[in-house]
C-alpha cells in the first residue's frame, strides 16, 4: 500500500452512515466545508440505506470509495458484528476500501464487529470513544434535563465524557489522511467526572437544579420498559460503567495535537443554546 495524503484535487466522495446522527453530521459538515462530496446513509437518504436491509447497501455505495461506518442502535447488540462484516465486504468489492469505524472504549462485544471489519480487507482504522457529552442535549438525557431530574444505575461510577465534535473532528481526519490507516484510536475527554459531577456543571450552566439519582439495575430496566427502550441499555450501563473506563486516554491529542473539550465549556455552549430551557 502506498502511503499518500488526501489532498483536494480529486476528493472522494465519502458515505456517512449515520449522517443525521450526533457524530455523523458533524463529519459530513465538517467533509463539505473541505469540498468533499459527501453522501448520507440513512433511511431518509437518496439513495436510502438500512442496516437490516441488504439490498439498500449496493445503491448507498455506487460512487463512493470511502466511509464511515456508525452502528445503530450500538455495536454491542446482538448481531451487530455479523451486519458491519457484511457490509465492509460489500463495501471493499463496490471499490470503497476506505472505512473508519466508530467503536465504544470498553465494549468487549463491538470488538468482534472490529475484527470483521478489518478481515473485509479494507484500509481500515478504529476510533473507539467515551460517552458523548452530547447525550445531554441531542439524545435520551435532554428530557431528564429539561426535567431537572437525572436518574441512573451508575452510582458513583466515573467517565471521561468526549465531545461529538472532537470525535467528528479525529473521523475527518482518519478519512482523509493516509497516516491514520491500520490505527486504532481511542478519544475522552479530559477529565474523569460522575454523573454527580455532571449534575453540578449542568446546574451550574444552566442556573437551575439538576440533580442525580442513583437508582437500581432493576429500577433503571423498569423505566426502559416503560419508555419501549430496548433492554440491551441497561446491560451496556453495567458492563461500560464497572470502572474499565475509569481512565483518561488521549486520542484525541494523538490525531489532532491539541486537548479535546471539557465538559464544562461543552455546558456552557449547550446552555447558551436554549435546549435546556423549560
Amino acid at each position: 500500500m502506498t502511503q499518500t495524503h488526501a489532498s483536494t484535487d480529486n476528493p472522494a466522495a465519502t458515505l456517512v452512515i449515520g449522517g443525521n446522527g450526533k457524530t455523523g453530521r458533524r463529519v459530513a459538515q465538517k467533509l463539505r466545508v473541505q469540498g468533499r462530496p459527501v453522501r448520507i446513509g440513512s433511511r431518509t437518504g437518496a439513495p436510502a440505506f438500512d442496516w437490516n436491509v441488504p439490498g439498500t447497501w449496493g445503491p448507498a455505495l455506487e460512487g463512493i470509495d470511502r466511509v464511515y461506518v456508525t452502528y445503530h442502535p450500538d455495536l454491542g447488540f446482538p448481531g451487530a458484528a455479523e451486519q458491519v462484516g457484511a457490509f465492509s465486504e460489500a463495501a471493499v468489492a463496490a471499490g470503497a476500501g476506505r472505512l473508519v469505524l466508530l467503536s465504544g472504549r470498553g465494549e468487549e462485544a463491538a470488538r468482534r464487529a472490529e475484527e470483521r471489519l478489518k478481515a473485509s480487507g479494507a484500509d481500515w482504522t478504529v476510533v473507539r470513544a467515551s460517552w458523548f457529552n452530547q447525550n445531554f442535549d441531542e439524545d435520551f438525557f435532554l428530557e431528564p434535563v429539561r426535567a431537572g431530574e437525572i436518574a441512573l444505575p451508575t452510582a458513583d461510577a466515573a467517565e471521561a465524557f468526549v465531545d461529538t465534535d472532537d470525535i467528528a473532528d479525529v473521523v475527518v481526519a482518519a478519512l482523509t489522511d493516509d497516516r491514520h490507516i491500520g490505527r486504532t484510536y481511542e478519544l475522552s475527554g479530559p477529565r474523569l467526572i460522575s454523573f454527580a459531577d455532571v449534575a453540578a456543571e449542568l446546574s451550574k450552566a444552566t442556573g437551575r437544579e439538576i440533580a442525580y439519582v442513583p437508582v437500581s439495575d432493576a429500577e433503571y430496566r423498569a423505566v426502559l420498559r416503560e419508555n419501549g427502550l430496548p433492554q440491551e441499555f441497561a446491560d451496556l450501563f453495567r458492563q461500560i460503567l464497572d470502572g474499565r473506563n475509569a481512565h483518561l486516554v488521549h486520542g484525541v491529542e494523538e490525531v489532532l495535537g491539541r486537548q479535546p473539550k471539557d465538559f464544562a465549556d461543552y455546558a456552557r455552549e449547550a446552555a447558551a443554546s436554549g435546549v435546556w430551557e423549560v
